[in-house]
Protein backbone atom coordinates (compact mmCIF):
# COMPACT_ATOMS: atom_id res chain seq x y z
CA UNK A 1 0.00 0.00 0.00
CA UNK A 2 2.05 3.01 -1.15
CA UNK A 3 0.96 6.61 -1.00
CA UNK A 4 -0.64 8.86 -2.39
CA UNK A 5 -3.10 6.03 -1.41
CA UNK A 6 -6.37 8.02 -2.67
CA UNK A 7 -7.58 10.88 -3.92
CA UNK A 8 -10.99 12.73 -3.34
CA UNK A 9 -12.36 13.98 -6.30
CA UNK A 10 -15.50 15.61 -7.73
CA UNK A 11 -17.15 18.17 -9.24
CA UNK A 12 -16.52 21.23 -6.63
CA UNK A 13 -19.82 22.04 -4.50
CA UNK A 14 -20.39 18.17 -4.20
CA UNK A 15 -19.64 17.19 -1.35
CA UNK A 16 -15.67 16.22 -1.40
CA UNK A 17 -14.82 18.07 1.84
CA UNK A 18 -17.49 15.78 3.58
CA UNK A 19 -16.33 13.25 2.52
CA UNK A 20 -12.79 14.64 3.22
CA UNK A 21 -13.74 14.60 6.82
CA UNK A 22 -15.32 11.62 7.18
CA UNK A 23 -12.09 9.18 5.35
CA UNK A 24 -9.67 11.90 7.57
CA UNK A 25 -11.62 10.30 10.42
CA UNK A 26 -10.21 7.02 9.73
CA UNK A 27 -7.75 5.70 12.06
CA UNK A 28 -5.66 4.36 9.91
CA UNK A 29 -6.15 7.52 6.95
CA UNK A 30 -5.27 10.67 6.92
CA UNK A 31 -6.27 13.28 3.75
CA UNK A 32 -4.47 16.12 3.53
CA UNK A 33 -5.32 19.24 5.61
CA UNK A 34 -5.55 21.53 2.50
CA UNK A 35 -6.38 20.91 -1.23
CA UNK A 36 -3.34 20.16 -3.56
CA UNK A 37 -3.49 21.85 -6.61
CA UNK A 38 0.13 22.01 -6.45
CA UNK A 39 0.11 18.32 -8.06
CA UNK A 40 -0.59 19.20 -11.40
CA UNK A 41 0.63 22.57 -11.12
CA UNK A 42 3.94 22.29 -10.80
CA UNK A 43 4.85 19.60 -14.00
CA UNK A 44 4.30 22.45 -15.65
CA UNK A 45 7.19 24.69 -14.33
CA UNK A 46 10.47 23.88 -15.52
CA UNK A 47 12.51 25.30 -12.46
CA UNK A 48 10.47 22.49 -10.42
CA UNK A 49 10.50 19.48 -12.59
CA UNK A 50 12.14 18.97 -15.38
CA UNK A 51 10.55 17.25 -18.81
CA UNK A 52 11.59 13.39 -18.26
CA UNK A 53 10.13 13.95 -14.69
CA UNK A 54 12.98 14.37 -12.74
CA UNK A 55 12.70 16.78 -9.62
CA UNK A 56 14.39 19.89 -10.57
CA UNK A 57 16.36 21.98 -8.27
CA UNK A 58 13.79 24.63 -7.86
CA UNK A 59 11.13 21.86 -6.76
CA UNK A 60 11.66 22.95 -2.69
CA UNK A 61 11.38 26.69 -2.78
CA UNK A 62 8.41 26.42 -5.27
CA UNK A 63 6.55 23.85 -2.91
CA UNK A 64 7.91 26.08 0.19
CA UNK A 65 6.21 29.26 -1.83
CA UNK A 66 2.85 27.59 -2.52
CA UNK A 67 0.69 28.77 0.23
CA UNK A 68 -1.99 25.39 0.40
CA UNK A 69 1.07 23.53 0.44
CA UNK A 70 2.80 25.48 3.58
CA UNK A 71 -0.53 25.12 5.32
CA UNK A 72 0.38 21.16 5.54
CA UNK A 73 3.41 22.43 8.26
CA UNK A 74 6.37 21.11 6.31
CA UNK A 75 8.94 22.83 6.76
CA UNK A 76 11.51 23.64 4.00
CA UNK A 77 14.58 21.35 6.00
CA UNK A 78 12.30 18.52 5.96
CA UNK A 79 11.69 18.76 1.93
CA UNK A 80 15.49 18.60 1.81
CA UNK A 81 15.25 16.23 3.79
CA UNK A 82 12.97 14.20 1.58
CA UNK A 83 15.29 15.00 -1.42
CA UNK A 84 18.44 13.18 -0.06
CA UNK A 85 21.39 13.30 -1.94
CA UNK A 86 19.08 11.65 -4.89
CA UNK A 87 18.97 14.65 -7.89
CA UNK A 88 17.75 11.86 -10.16
CA UNK A 89 14.75 11.27 -8.24
CA UNK A 90 11.30 11.15 -10.07
CA UNK A 91 8.45 14.20 -9.19
CA UNK A 92 5.78 11.07 -8.38
CA UNK A 93 8.25 9.31 -5.90
CA UNK A 94 9.17 12.79 -4.21
CA UNK A 95 5.25 13.72 -3.95
CA UNK A 96 5.09 10.02 -2.56
CA UNK A 97 7.42 10.86 0.35
CA UNK A 98 5.87 14.03 1.25
CA UNK A 99 2.44 12.17 1.70
CA UNK A 100 4.93 9.58 3.47
CA UNK A 101 6.28 12.02 5.99
CA UNK A 102 2.29 13.50 6.17
CA UNK A 103 1.13 10.41 7.40
CA UNK A 104 3.83 10.24 10.17
CA UNK A 105 2.92 13.36 11.39
CA UNK A 106 -0.75 12.04 11.80
CA UNK A 107 -0.11 8.72 13.33
CA UNK A 108 -1.23 6.92 10.03
CA UNK A 109 -0.32 4.35 6.97
CA UNK A 110 -2.14 5.76 4.28
CA UNK A 111 -2.52 8.96 3.29
CA UNK A 112 -5.11 10.58 0.87
CA UNK A 113 -5.75 14.27 -1.03
CA UNK A 114 -9.21 15.73 -1.82
CA UNK A 115 -9.06 18.30 -4.18
CA UNK A 116 -12.09 18.15 -6.50
CA UNK A 117 -10.61 19.64 -9.60
CA UNK A 118 -8.73 16.77 -10.19
CA UNK A 119 -11.66 15.58 -11.67
CA UNK A 120 -10.27 16.80 -14.71
CA UNK A 121 -6.90 15.61 -14.31
CA UNK A 122 -7.12 12.19 -13.24
CA UNK A 123 -4.91 11.09 -16.47
CA UNK A 124 -2.46 13.12 -14.69
CA UNK A 125 -3.22 11.28 -11.85
CA UNK A 126 -3.08 7.78 -13.13
CA UNK A 127 0.22 8.46 -15.06
CA UNK A 128 2.03 9.50 -12.00
CA UNK A 129 0.79 7.15 -9.69
CA UNK A 130 -1.08 4.17 -10.89
CA UNK A 131 -1.92 2.38 -7.98
CA UNK A 132 -3.69 4.95 -6.50
CA UNK A 133 -7.38 4.89 -5.68
CA UNK A 134 -9.99 7.34 -6.45
CA UNK A 135 -13.13 8.45 -5.08
CA UNK A 136 -15.28 10.35 -6.95
CA UNK A 137 -18.46 11.97 -5.39
CA UNK A 138 -21.47 12.95 -7.19
CA UNK A 139 -24.49 15.69 -6.34
CA UNK A 140 -27.23 16.13 -8.17
CA UNK A 141 -26.11 18.78 -10.48
CA UNK A 142 -29.11 21.49 -9.82
CA UNK A 143 -28.44 21.42 -6.32
CA UNK A 144 -24.37 21.91 -7.44
CA UNK A 145 -25.45 24.60 -9.50
CA UNK A 146 -27.54 26.45 -6.56
CA UNK A 147 -24.26 26.11 -4.56
CA UNK A 148 -22.37 27.38 -7.41
CA UNK A 149 -24.35 30.49 -8.18
CA UNK A 150 -22.87 33.73 -9.34
CA UNK A 151 -19.26 31.79 -9.33
CA UNK A 152 -17.00 32.11 -12.36
CA UNK A 153 -16.66 28.28 -13.09
CA UNK A 154 -13.09 26.87 -13.19
CA UNK A 155 -12.40 25.77 -17.12
CA UNK A 156 -12.49 28.30 -19.34
CA UNK A 157 -14.03 31.46 -18.21
CA UNK A 158 -14.75 33.36 -21.19
CA UNK A 159 -17.01 30.08 -21.76
CA UNK A 160 -18.72 29.01 -18.68
CA UNK A 161 -18.76 32.14 -16.90
CA UNK A 162 -21.62 31.13 -14.10
CA UNK A 163 -22.46 35.10 -14.22
CA UNK A 164 -23.31 35.31 -17.83
CA UNK A 165 -26.50 35.35 -19.53
CA UNK A 166 -26.47 31.50 -20.26
CA UNK A 167 -25.58 30.57 -16.57
CA UNK A 168 -27.57 27.97 -15.71
CA UNK A 169 -26.81 26.14 -19.53
CA UNK A 170 -23.03 26.58 -18.76
CA UNK A 171 -23.21 25.75 -15.24
CA UNK A 172 -25.43 21.98 -16.05
CA UNK A 173 -22.61 21.52 -19.00
CA UNK A 174 -20.02 22.25 -16.64
CA UNK A 175 -21.04 20.04 -14.28
CA UNK A 176 -21.76 17.40 -16.84
CA UNK A 177 -18.68 17.73 -17.94
CA UNK A 178 -16.43 17.05 -14.48
CA UNK A 179 -18.55 14.03 -14.00
CA UNK A 180 -18.14 12.48 -17.41
CA UNK A 181 -14.80 12.96 -16.70
CA UNK A 182 -14.51 10.89 -13.30
CA UNK A 183 -16.70 8.32 -14.69
CA UNK A 184 -14.92 7.81 -17.69
CA UNK A 185 -11.22 6.89 -15.43
CA UNK A 186 -13.27 3.63 -14.83
CA UNK A 187 -11.77 2.78 -18.16
CA UNK A 188 -7.88 3.26 -17.16
CA UNK A 189 -8.08 2.80 -13.25
CA UNK A 190 -11.29 -0.24 -13.24
CA UNK A 191 -13.13 -0.64 -10.60
CA UNK A 192 -10.66 -1.90 -8.33
CA UNK A 193 -9.04 1.59 -8.14
CA UNK A 194 -12.60 3.56 -8.89
CA UNK A 195 -14.79 4.01 -6.71
CA UNK A 196 -18.22 6.43 -7.21
CA UNK A 197 -19.85 8.44 -3.99
CA UNK A 198 -23.35 10.14 -4.40
CA UNK A 199 -23.34 12.78 -1.98
CA UNK A 200 -27.07 11.85 -1.16
CA UNK A 201 -26.51 8.99 -0.06
CA UNK A 202 -23.67 9.75 2.36
CA UNK A 203 -26.09 12.05 3.94
CA UNK A 204 -29.13 9.15 3.95
CA UNK A 205 -26.84 6.15 4.58
CA UNK A 206 -23.63 6.92 5.89
CA UNK A 207 -22.73 4.06 7.74
CA UNK A 208 -24.04 1.80 4.68
CA UNK A 209 -21.80 3.89 2.31
CA UNK A 210 -18.82 4.34 4.69
CA UNK A 211 -18.77 0.13 4.76
CA UNK A 212 -18.67 0.46 1.17
CA UNK A 213 -16.17 2.52 0.81
CA UNK A 214 -13.17 0.54 3.23
CA UNK A 215 -14.23 -2.40 1.58
CA UNK A 216 -13.23 -0.75 -1.74
CA UNK A 217 -10.11 1.00 0.02
CA UNK A 218 -9.17 -2.56 2.04
CA UNK A 219 -9.62 -1.42 5.55
CA UNK A 220 -11.62 -2.37 8.24
CA UNK A 221 -14.31 -0.29 8.92
CA UNK A 222 -14.69 2.02 11.55
CA UNK A 223 -17.36 4.14 13.70
CA UNK A 224 -15.25 7.20 13.99
CA UNK A 225 -16.18 7.46 10.42
CA UNK A 226 -19.95 8.14 10.93
CA UNK A 227 -18.87 10.37 13.99
CA UNK A 228 -16.25 12.45 12.32
CA UNK A 229 -18.39 15.60 13.37
CA UNK A 230 -17.15 14.88 17.42
CA UNK A 231 -14.02 15.13 16.77
CA UNK A 232 -14.32 18.79 15.53
CA UNK A 233 -17.05 19.83 17.80
CA UNK A 234 -19.16 20.52 14.45
CA UNK A 235 -22.71 19.60 13.26
CA UNK A 236 -23.48 16.02 11.58
CA UNK A 237 -24.04 16.81 7.87
CA UNK A 238 -27.62 15.51 8.37
CA UNK A 239 -28.40 17.84 11.27
CA UNK A 240 -26.71 20.40 9.26
CA UNK A 241 -29.23 23.44 8.94
CA UNK A 242 -31.00 23.67 5.54
CA UNK A 243 -29.05 27.02 5.00
CA UNK A 244 -26.22 25.14 4.34
CA UNK A 245 -27.86 22.37 2.32
CA UNK A 246 -29.65 23.28 -1.40
CA UNK A 247 -32.78 22.01 -2.38
CA UNK A 248 -33.82 22.59 -6.41
CA UNK A 249 -37.20 21.56 -6.09
CA UNK A 250 -37.97 24.37 -3.79
CA UNK A 251 -35.35 26.89 -4.18
CA UNK A 252 -34.56 26.73 -8.08
CA UNK A 253 -36.98 28.37 -10.59
CA UNK A 254 -39.14 25.92 -13.23
CA UNK A 255 -37.51 27.81 -16.04
CA UNK A 256 -34.02 27.31 -14.51
CA UNK A 257 -34.74 23.26 -14.01
CA UNK A 258 -35.78 23.08 -17.59
CA UNK A 259 -32.64 25.11 -18.71
CA UNK A 260 -30.77 22.42 -17.00
CA UNK A 261 -32.09 19.34 -17.88
CA UNK A 262 -32.43 20.29 -21.36
CA UNK A 263 -28.36 20.86 -21.23
CA UNK A 264 -27.80 17.59 -18.56
CA UNK A 265 -30.85 15.92 -18.22
CA UNK A 266 -29.51 12.63 -19.74
CA UNK A 267 -26.77 12.73 -17.71
CA UNK A 268 -29.40 12.97 -14.17
CA UNK A 269 -31.35 10.14 -15.45
CA UNK A 270 -28.23 7.60 -15.99
CA UNK A 271 -27.37 8.45 -12.76
CA UNK A 272 -30.46 7.70 -11.43
CA UNK A 273 -31.69 11.62 -10.51
CA UNK A 274 -35.66 12.66 -11.63
CA UNK A 275 -36.47 14.77 -13.55
CA UNK A 276 -39.11 17.67 -13.38
CA UNK A 277 -38.86 17.73 -17.83
CA UNK A 278 -38.55 14.88 -19.40
CA UNK A 279 -39.13 16.33 -22.57
CA UNK A 280 -37.91 19.98 -22.34
CA UNK A 281 -38.31 22.59 -25.11
CA UNK A 282 -36.57 22.11 -28.33
CA UNK A 283 -34.65 25.48 -28.44
CA UNK A 284 -33.60 25.12 -25.31
CA UNK A 285 -31.92 21.40 -26.22
CA UNK A 286 -30.54 23.11 -29.22
CA UNK A 287 -28.98 26.33 -27.52
CA UNK A 288 -27.51 23.88 -24.98
CA UNK A 289 -26.48 21.45 -27.89
CA UNK A 290 -24.17 23.99 -29.36
CA UNK A 291 -22.40 25.34 -25.93
CA UNK A 292 -21.85 21.42 -25.23
CA UNK A 293 -19.75 21.69 -28.66
CA UNK A 294 -17.63 24.69 -27.76
CA UNK A 295 -17.07 23.15 -24.04
CA UNK A 296 -15.84 19.88 -25.16
CA UNK A 297 -13.69 21.17 -27.77
CA UNK A 298 -12.01 23.65 -25.17
CA UNK A 299 -11.34 20.47 -22.98
CA UNK A 300 -9.58 18.10 -25.82
CA UNK A 301 -7.55 21.16 -26.28
CA UNK A 302 -6.49 20.86 -22.51
CA UNK A 303 -6.20 17.26 -22.68
CA UNK A 304 -4.02 17.32 -25.89
CA UNK A 305 -1.60 19.56 -24.03
CA UNK A 306 -1.47 17.20 -21.02
CA UNK A 307 -0.81 14.25 -23.07
CA UNK A 308 1.90 15.91 -24.09
CA UNK A 309 3.63 16.98 -21.08
CA UNK A 310 2.45 13.08 -19.46
CA UNK A 311 4.49 11.25 -22.75
CA UNK A 312 7.47 13.29 -21.97
CA UNK A 313 7.81 11.78 -18.36
CA UNK A 314 8.46 8.31 -19.86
Amino acid sequence: MSNPYLFIVGCPRSGTTLLQRVVNAHPEIAILAEEAHWIYHLPKDRAAVHKNGAVAPGLISALSEDPEFARLGISHEQLQLLMGEDERISYSRFVSRIFDLYGEMQGKRLVGNKTPGLVRRLDVVHALWPKACVVHVVRDGRDVHLSMKNRTLHLVPNAVDGRSEDAVANAALWWELNVQQGRNARKSFGLKLYCEVLFESLLSQPEEVCRALCTFLGVPYSEAMVRYYERRKMKRASDASKASLRDWRTEMPSKDVEMFEAAAGKTLENLGYSRAFPHPADDLVERSTRRRSLMLEQSARSAEIWAGRLNKFG
